[in-house]
């Protein structure tokens, strides 16, 4: 093999590995890292003025069981404040809310400006000491709010994640199942994160915050990633807690799966842009985390293409005259795969590489300026589906 056939193969190899470390070696290395260098919580006083904001667009259909449900939770935590944004619903959602009194503090907006811009508007209206976040269409375990806020007797956190469960109680397709495993893996990141220090951002279903850490985010920023983001700027701690649980319905449909990852990768990477400059300075163990789980990931399938690229070269400086057959049986064996890929167990391989490509679409996308700041809910994570978490229902 020539020199230049060997440089390509090992930037082949090079592009591989990026593309496959937050999924591979990335654990590995946390799960070594938390038994050298664990960071457990310490003790101190519990928070007790606690407050929990919900931005809703035109969610009637679950908007009564979400606020039944935190109503639940209110009933184990005397004097959890409720606040509700309703962003220019142009259904039932503000008129249901309304019915609800004084048991909840509603802000209904005439004209859309978007999640963050609700949320920031809410938290401007609390003086609660921790404050909780979540989504319209989730539904909490009754216990998952006093969890969720009781690392915060630790003072060095800021921020607290729960556990997001995806339920798909009738016809579980593919794409949840795949889904399913991605999370999973997910969240087991997360758990390693958190051993290790800090979490790298929190979901927008179940994350709380200090109040005083609060940095209001501009409204075409999505406002989970850059408030938890910023706390880790500002040197606290985001940790994970696992028995802190919420469910959600599964996105069913793989059009609407695909087109929801564009979005939050292209959300995603607006925020990585935004903090930059103050990311880089994380310490050296966060740095590496957030690069790894964060910006290698995003970045996936453009390392995938490039490793593919580079292959092809080193097969045709190598084979030389043979190029071009080694390079039809490339394309032989390509299609066979995509005709596979249709059938089978490779149905779920397909399903990733649509996942990495919505999400190199999204990082596109952010880098020509889109911004999602308002959108509708996907329709088959609205449509009505019961699901039973203890004492609370989500119709």
């Amino acid at each position: 093999m020539t020199d230049p056939a060997l440089a390509c193969a090992v930037l082949a190899a090079l592009a591989l590995f990026l593309a496959a470390h937050p999924f591979t070696t990335l654990p590995l290395s946390l799960r070594a890292l938390a038994r050298l260098r664990p960071r457990p919580l310490a003790g101190g006083r519990s928070p007790s003025r606690l407050a929990v904001c919900v931005c809703a667009y035109n969610e009637a259909s679950v908007i009564a069981a979400r606020v039944e449900n935190l109503l639940a939770c209110r009933a184990r935590l005397p004097g959890l404040e409720i606040l509700v944004y309703v962003d220019a619903a142009t259904d039932a959602t503000a008129q249901i809310l309304a019915g609800y009194g004084e048991r909840i503090r509603l802000v209904v907006s005439a004209d859309r400006h978007g999640k963050t811009a609700g949320m920031n508007r809410l938290v401007a209206l609390t003086d609660a000491e921790i404050v909780v976040f979540t989504d319209a269409n989730v539904t909490f375990a009754e216990d998952a709010i006093e969890r969720l806020v009781a690392p915060f007797a630790d003072p060095s956190v800021g921020c607290a994640c729960g556990h997001l469960r995806y339920v798909d109680p009738d016809d579980p397709t593919s794409t949840a199942a795949t889904g399913s495993l991605y999370w999973r893996l997910e969240e087991h990141i997360k758990s390693l994160e958190s051993a290790t220090g800090s979490v790298m951002g929190a979901d927008g279903s179940i994350f709380a915050l200090r109040r005083a850490l609060h940095r209001p985010p501009p409204p075409h920023l999505i406002d989970d990633m850059f408030v938890s983001l910023s706390v880790l700027c500002d040197g606290a701690r985001i940790v994970r807690v696992a028995d802190a649980v919420a469910y959600e319905s599964s996105v069913s449909r793989p059009a609407e799966e695909f087109r929801r990852k564009v979005r939050i990768a292209c959300q995603a990477f607006n925020v990585n842009r935004a903090l930059w400059g103050r990311l880089v300075r994380l310490p050296a163990v966060d740095l590496y985390k957030y690069m790894s789980h964060k910006v290698l990931r995003w970045l996936s399938i453009y390392f995938v293409a490039a490793s593919g690229v580079f292959a092809l070269a080193a097969i045709a400086l190598a084979a030389g005259a043979r190029a071009a057959g080694a390079a039809g049986l490339l394309a032989v064996a390509g299609t066979w795969l995509v005709a596979a890929a249709q059938r089978g167990a490779l149905g779920r391989l397909r399903e990733v590489f649509a996942a990495l490509i919505a999400t190199g679409l999204g990082v596109w996308r952010s880098c020509r300026g889109d911004t999602f700041q308002t959108w509708n809910p996907p329709a088959s994570a609205r449509s009505g589906v019961s699901v039973q978490i203890g004492a609370a229902v989500r119709t």
